[in-house]
């Protein structure tokens, strides 16, 4: 029920330095935890992207899956990453220097690749934040080949837990995070999406996110800080929540968790 990191502003160049820094070191925090790795290795497998592919990963942040497209597709491949944010895009491109990875602006429902251009996509913690989910499944649809692989990945966050915490101000604040979030369920929505854009479910698989303390607490400190301005719970709630996740991590009873399910498809 936290704020997912990906929900933090898209910083751009007016907006850069400190804010810029925070929000590549929470990423890269996120991307250290046990089921985030556990996902992202097992879509790399069932996609199996093969030397001298195109492969393309949309919403592609600090780059680092578009880097593991790289090695996988070799020198005769191509490594595509797609973000909005020109701030992440141009992190990217800095950690990428020296590599064959390539990081473009662009958007899921409007990829600046030709049709039929692409063999491989993933797309993770993307369509939770998208108006229009079906324009970018159809816009996937468009860039890959026949025979091409598709995985979505998302959270799904009416799964998300908090605790310790007064039961009734922390579902005061998950409904805010899902009121202020485009599609807070999209993870039990990527096989429809897939299924009524035309293409072929081949494998589905889900994780547990579990956020360690270090990451826990300023993303909690967050959830709080929104929902007071939001004036959907009072100053003493939030002193009262913050107070018992802090003696939760203190005493090592807390838990901050969602579900992120993936689909595995391919276009025929």
């Amino acid at each position: 029920m936290a704020v997912p990191d990906e929900q933090l502003p898209s910083f751009r160049a007016d907006a850069a330095g400190a804010a810029d820094d925070l929000l590549v070191t929470l990423l890269d925090r996120q991307a250290e935890l046990s089921g985030v790795v556990r996902m992202r290795r097992w879509v790399m497998d069932v996609l199996a992207p093969q030397p001298g592919e195109t492969a393309l990963d949309i919403g592609s942040g600090t780059g680092s899956e578009v880097l593991a497209f790289a090695a996988r597709v070799g020198p005769r491949g191509r490594a595509v990453g797609v973000d909005a944010n020109p701030a992440m895009a141009a992190v990217a491109r800095d950690r990428a220097r020296g590599t064959a990875a390539e990081f473009v602006e662009g958007t899921a429902a409007a990829l600046p690749l030709p049709d039929g251009s692409v063999d491989v996509v993933r797309c993770e913690r993307v369509f939770q934040h998208l108006d229009d989910p079906a324009a970018a499944t159809a816009e996937i649809a468009r860039v890959l080949r026949p025979g091409g692989r598709v995985c979505l990945i998302d959270s799904d966050w009416y799964t998300a837990i908090l605790h310790p915490g007064d039961p009734a101000v922390v579902a005061a604040l998950a409904e805010l995070m899902r009121a202020t979030t485009a599609n807070p369920g999209s993870g039990r929505l990527l096989r429809g999406l897939l299924v009524r854009a035309g293409f072929v479910v081949d494998d589905q698989a889900a994780t547990a996110v579990i956020w360690d303390a270090e990451t826990a607490t300023p993303l909690v400190g967050q959830m709080v800080a929104t929902g007071r301005a939001a004036g959907v719970i009072t100053a003493d709630q939030a002193e009262e929540l913050t107070a018992a996740v802090a003696h939760g991590v203190a005493t090592g009873d807390y838990h901050l968790s969602v579900t992120m399910f993936a689909v595995l498809a391919h276009r025929p």
